[in-house]
Order: C-alpha cells, then structure tokens, then sequence
C-alpha cells in the first residue's frame, strides 16, 4: 500500500505548472526545428524563428512561454491500492491548492485568467484556480499524473460533429480547420476523439494532445514501406492533407500548418459517429509524472542542446520603422499588407472586457480615462513583470473577438491603428478600409520575445480589470506584421491562397529534411 502525502501532492502540482510554464516539451521543439528547416514561406519561417528563439529565452530565463498561461487540466489515474494521508480536504481540493501555490510563486508569477461565473460577473479568480481535474481509478498502488495548461486561444477553436456512421473524417477535418482561423497559434498539433458520446470523443481529443509528437517517425516507418495501422495511415493522410491547406505558422500561408495529428478511438452507438478535434498552439504545455509515495515529483529540466541554433532578431534592412508618437492616419494608410514593421514610441493596449466597457462608456456618454485619438490599440493581457522588467510576458491575444468593436473603436475614439494575433473577420477588415486603418500582427507563441521591446509600462485606466486593464507602453522596436492595411487586403487571406496553389504543384515534396 503506497501512501501519497497532501504535502506533497500540492508540491508536485505546484512544481510541474512552474515546469511547463518555461520548458516546451522536447519533442516538440524536434518537430518545430525540422519544420522551420524546412519551410519556405519567408513570413512563415520569421514567425517559427520568432516562436523558437521565444522558447529559448523562457527555458534560459524561466518566465512564461506566452502570456496566456492557460486553464489548467489535470489527468489523475489513482491506483486502487493507494491511501491518501494529511488531507484536510479532498484530492481535488489539494489539486487546486498546487495551481494556486504554482500560479502565485514569488520567483515566476503566472498570469491568471480564470473568472467565476462564466455568464454574468465573469469575475476573476485571482490564482487561475479551478483547475479541470479528471479521475480515473486503476488497479495498482501509484498515481499518475498529466498536468496541462491550455490557452485561450487554442481552446476556443476546438469543434464537435455527431457525423453519420457512413460521413468522411478526412472530409470534416479539412472542412473545419479552415474555419478555425489562426487564433490557435500554428503550427502546433491537432488532437482528434472519434466515437463515445459526445464528452467522451471530447475528452480523448484532449487527451491525445498530453501523448508525444512521433510524425517524422511515422513518415519514416511509411516511407520504409513497413505496414501502417488503420489509424496511423489516416494520421498520416490528415497531416499531409491539413498541411497542404497552405495556412502555415500564424497563418500567413506556408509548409507546415501541423506538426503531428493525433487520434483516439473508443466504441460507440451504432447511429452514429461523435468526432470532436482540439489543436494544441504554439505554446504547448503539459507534463507527465507519477507518484509513487517517496515524496514530491520534481522533473528534469531539459538540456539548452535540444534547442537549434535560431537566434531571431529584427531585420532592420527589410522592415519599416515606425514612430507611434508622430504617427498619422496618412502614414497608416501607406502600410500594405505582409510588410513589416518595427514600431516604437507609445501605445496603448485593451482587449475584452476593456472594449465592452469602452463601449458601455460610449453609449452613456461617459469620458473615457484615455484619449485614444491618433493612438494605436494592442489586444494584450500581460504577466505581471518580475525583477527588473518593465512588464512580464506579453503576446498578442485573439483580435477576433475585438471585431464587434472595431468599428466603435474607429468611428467613435479616434484610434487609427490595431495589433493582436490571427485574422480579422469581414465586419473589422470592412471598418478598417471605410476608416483607412490597419490591423497589424504579432506573433502567438512569443510572448517573452515581444516583452523584451517593451521598456516601460503603466496602468492608465481599468485598473480593477487586472491583466485586462488598459497599459501604455513605450516599445523600441517592436516587431509587427501589416495583416490587414488600409484598402482592406488580408495577409491571412493572400498568404494561405498562395501557399495552397504552391503547394499543389508538389514542388516542395522533394524538399530533404535532416535531423536537428
């Protein structure tokens, strides 16, 4: 009979949150070196350039991989023969004081994000807990345990089909990746339940993305003419398949949307066929331990070795620099779209709940605390700085879920310019040509990179909002792509067109990719 300590239950918790806040899993940065080898998208290639050198720099300097430092999921399977000692609540209750304890560690706080009451007061927690804790009972006198943090980003695009028994999984997939825009951050991973009920294909899509990447190995074991399973043969035709979409890292169009696809499988009712698929973004974090009752669980951490030599910095002889304190509407409506620019001087940043009260200030004729006139928007939430930086972690979020505003925001404040992550929808690309502005993008995934720019920060209005309150940065070359300009052309719409026509010629099949 193994005995598993509160103590140190809470400790373990607490240690692999702190672990996969910094360190990307190995096999991750594998693929994504072999991809970023391999591409031939110059935007697309700057972008895994961006997300790597970004990776580096938080395992060396052991802060956020990206700002949103996620919800977290705990996997339990809890050995039958196991006896639980010190508890003054239950598991689930030492789970989430691990989260806590993890999430506020004085040398590497994380931002939280989670608010009670999703549909009214949608006030936040403070310590990023609840987690989402999933329990299975097993024979045997351990506990294993799969921590992850999911993104917002990547979370929000998951989808959910009860096909027909006769319906195509390859034809759902590449009817709905496309409509899942880049708001999850690829390259990453797509994670597919097939059958169950519907929470169960739900839940085994999530849990592929805890498995490890192992796609150049199934290529290897195709292209050696060794037999494939049934489900490796469709992993295989759905990443070649999803890849050849063209919609590429941030999608900006390039080679490699995917880096592996992962599907799990359980029986179902004989009417039909549940199917849900989950991507996994560019900052893919989870990790694996068991408890075996000699104490807490710390992990390795992984050798700097494993990281290829990418050392992204700005390229000043091919991107415009922009000073945000003199800029003017004319200035804005000269960027085209997939030019890129580093920009410099003062912004000001919002994202949801900023814009909703913006919005409710407006309509009552209320002030606003900040003058918005001639100024440029970033849809952010930051980590809360440490030591001596001016802000913590800092990519952009969503800036779909900003197009409602958009035209508000154009028409009504005198803002002339955006910067988030992903595309924008019909209604803010048409508010940015009416009002001749621009939406440009950051990089999902790079979030220390984009905060090492950023020399000074100051809350400036909503600061009861927390990380969604309004800051003013002062930047210094902050790096930014044109994804929307003034006449209404879309980077997101241009580049994954040009990449799918590319791509269909097969010219890049015969591309080698070496060991990294």
């Amino acid at each position: 009979m193994t005995t598993i300590k509160q103590s140190d239950l809470i400790e373990s918790i607490s240690a692999a949150l702190q672990y996969i806040s910094y360190y990307h899993p190995a096999d991750y940065i594998a693929h994504l070196a072999r991809a970023y080898e391999r591409e031939q998208s110059p935007a697309a290639k700057d972008a895994i350039a961006q997300i790597l050198t970004n990776s580096k720099m938080s395992a060396t300097g052991h802060r956020p991989i990206c700002q949103d430092t996620g919800i977290v999921n705990v996997f339990l399977k809890i050995g039958m023969d196991v006896r639980w000692e010190g508890f003054t609540g239950s598991v689930d209750d030492a789970i989430n004081e691990g989260v806590r304890q993890g999430y506020n560690h004085p040398d590497n706080r994380l931002r939280a994000s989670i608010v009670a009451d999703p549909q009214f007061e949608r006030k936040n927690t403070g310590d990023n807990t609840p987690a989402v804790i999933f329990t299975e009972l097993v024979t045997g006198n351990t506990v294993d345990i799969t921590v992850a943090a999911k993104g917002g980003g990547s979370e929000n695009k998951s989808k959910l089909a009860m096909l027909n028994p006769g319906d195509s999984i390859v034809d759902w997939v590449l009817k709905t990746v496309p409509t899942m825009g880049a708001g999850w951050c690829p390259p990453g991973m797509l994670g597919i339940g097939i059958g169950g009920t519907a929470e169960k294909a739900v839940l085994m899509a999530k849990q592929s993305l805890m498995e490890d990447l192992d796609m150049y190995e199934l290529q290897a074991k195709s292209a050696s003419g060794a037999a494939l399973t049934k489900v490796e043969a469709l992993r295989l035709e759905l990443f070649e398949k999803v890849n050849a979409l063209g919609i590429g890292a941030q999608g900006l169009g390039g080679l490699t949307t995917v880096l592996d696809i992962k599907i799990n499988m359980y029986p179902t009712h004989a009417a039909g066929k549940p199917v849900a698929m989950i991507p996994n973004c560019a900052a893919t974090r989870h990790a694996h331990f068991v408890m075996d009752g000699s104490g807490p669980v710390y992990l390795d951490p992984p050798s700097l070795d494993l990281w290829p030599k990418v050392d992204w910095t700005p390229d000043y002889k091919k991107s415009r620099k922009v000073d945000l304190n003199t800029l003017t509407k004319d200035e804005v409506a000269s960027w085209k779209s997939g030019e890129t620019l580093l920009l410099s001087g003062k912004m000001l940043t919002g994202r949801d709940a900023a814009h909703k009260r913006i919005a409710d200030m407006l309509a009552k004729g209320e002030k606003l605390p900040v003058d918005f006139a001639n100024r440029v928007i970033y849809y952010v939430g930051p980590v809360d700085p440490m030591r001596d930086e001016a802000v913590g972690p800092a990519g952009p979020t969503t800036a779909t879920r900003m197009d409602g505003f958009t035209e508000m925001m154009l028409a009504q404040t005198g803002l002339i310019s955006m910067i988030g992550k992903a595309e924008r929808g019909p209604v803010a690309i048409e508010a940015i040509k009416k009002h001749k502005s621009a939406y440009l993008m950051a990089v999902g995934g790079a979030a220390y990179l984009v905060s090492k720019a950023i020399k000074h920060a100051v809350v400036v209005g909503f600061a009861d909002l927390g990380m969604e309150a309004i800051y003013e940065f002062d930047v210094v070359d902050m790096p930014v792509t044109v994804a929307v300009d003034a006449g209404g052309t879309s980077a997101h719409i241009t580049g994954p067109a040009e990449w799918q026509k590319r791509i269909a010629t097969g010219e890049f099949k015969s591309i080698p990719v070496t060991s990294v």
